[in-house]
């Protein structure tokens, strides 16, 4: 969720070049109440016409305040860094004629049992040449807090018991910096986002192709194997509300079902049920598609459901976000469903579905 006070991007090009974009996780391809105006989930950087960075050119070493100020009031960009009563150091910044600067700001947005309110920037140069590194988990990198690191500035530090702790007082890490790749995770206490870049997002579905996948499966007309009925994912437009002939998962087994209200094995746990085909217990719940394309590392069928909230997506995607630790609240990391981001559980945290094709 983007607040209008930082669309900042696009150039008045006929054909601007796109850097990437950002993807607020927990969405799935638009806000609950729809993407208006500068209001979304996602949002795209594109080359300014004229580059507005800048970069750090000199460095004054001060002893008295009155000289750090008489330093700050030349009409240059400078920032000051108090270090003791005696010292204090000045880095005065330049244009830089090969980077883009982009201010975010997501507002009040409530994510992962908090608020996130804070703005940051992001710095981006000219796109490299087109790189065949794999979308993976073991080049995932945090920008701003991951279990093994933590970045600040433009420096690593150790991981933190909680984000209460000031990152200054910890040794830095060596070789890790805050570079952004296809894949990097930024965490802003309170909302994750996803950057994708133009090549990333190359290897991606688009929106067409995954409501082609949609109309393949239900094409294919899958069947309840008890009540016979066939099934049908609902369009993309309402992937919020359960129809009548939506596919329904045991995700302890993954038998595709439709909807039925029998095979309860507990007053407690109402949405524990026994799968008639193989009588494993589980969750039984309905399926949802994927929309958001950035989230996907392939463009494979939908075969794969997250567990416990159902929704579906390659095979190759479900296992990658089942493996990796997302912040939650102020002091722990879980895997959770990018769509959703509803906490993961169950032995891998994915289950592949069993569809059942028509017997006629």
């Amino acid at each position: 969720m983007f607040s209008p006070s930082q669309e900042e991007h696009c150039a008045p090009n006929k054909e601007p070049v796109k850097y990437g974009e950002l993807v607020v996780l927990g969405y799935n391809g638009s806000l609950p109440n729809g993407d208006r105006g500068r209001r979304k989930s996602r949002f795209a950087l594109y080359k300014r016409p004229k580059a507005n960075g800048v970069k750090p050119s000199t460095v004054h070493v001060i002893s008295t305040p009155q000289a750090s100020k008489a330093i700050s009031c030349k009409g240059q960009h400078s920032i000051s860094y108090t270090l003791s009563r005696n010292q204090t150091v000045v880095v005065e910044y330049t244009h830089d004629k090969d980077t883009d600067m982009f201010q975010v700001s997501l507002g009040l947005l409530k994510y992962s049992s908090s608020a996130c309110s804070y703005p940051f920037q992001i710095g981006v140069r000219a796109p490299c040449a087109r790189s065949s590194e794999e979308f993976s988990p073991s080049n995932t990198r945090w920008v701003g807090r991951r279990p093994l690191v933590w970045r600040r500035c433009g420096t690593a530090y150790i991981p933190l018991p909680t984000r209460l702790l000031l990152s200054s007082f910890l040794p830095p890490v060596e070789n890790e910096t805050n570079i952004l790749q296809d894949g990097s995770l930024i965490d802003l206490c309170g909302a994750t986002l996803l950057w994708r870049t133009a090549d990333g997002l190359f290897h991606t579905p688009t929106q067409k192709h995954i409501e082609a996948l949609r109309q393949e499966i239900n094409a294919a007309r899958p069947q309840c194997p008890v009540g016979l009925n066939t099934l049908a994912f609902p369009s993309i437009n309402r992937k919020d509300v359960v129809e009548e002939k939506q596919p329904w998962a045991y995700l302890s087994c993954g038998h595709v079902h439709g909807y039925h209200n029998w095979g309860h094995r507990s007053d407690i746990e109402a949405n524990e049920r026994e799968c008639p085909m193989c009588r494993t217990v589980g969750p039984y719940v309905p399926l949802w598609l994927g929309c958001e394309a950035g989230f996907y590392v392939d463009a494979g069928p939908p075969t794969y459901a997250f567990t416990p909230c159902g929704h579906v997506c390659s095979e190759k995607s479900a296992k990658y976000w089942s493996q990796i630790p997302l912040p939650h609240g102020t002091h722990a990391f879980h895997a959770s469903c990018p769509f959703c981001a509803a906490q993961l559980t169950g032995e891998h945290n994915c289950v592949k579905l069993i569809f059942q094709g028509p017997i006629d």
